[in-house]
């Protein structure tokens, strides 16, 4: 038996009823703060230093998933792919 059911619900009305916090206020707040240090030109502050812990870890994951689709492709499964 299958059954499907769907729900037509904008994100906003799915976050309230995941019951999740409404951030866009501190979202905001913080892309406000970091874009007038980057204008003012603070020192010590790189923009990019924020960003470099999620570039290092997309391309590990990345690199993850293309070894697990040649691995596929090959053939393998988790169960033998060490032979």
């Amino acid at each position: 038996m299958k059954i499907n059911v769907s729900f037509d619900l904008t994100p906003e009305e799915f976050r309230r009823v995941m019951g999740l916090p409404d951030v866009q206020e501190f979202q905001q707040e913080v892309f406000h703060q970091m874009m007038e240090k980057m204008k003012s030109g603070e020192e010590g502050y790189d923009a990019m230093s924020l960003y470099k812990p999620l570039f290092s870890e997309s391309m590990t994951a990345m690199n993850k998933f293309q070894n697990m689709m040649f691995g596929m492709m090959a053939g393998k499964t988790d169960e033998n792919s060490n032979g």
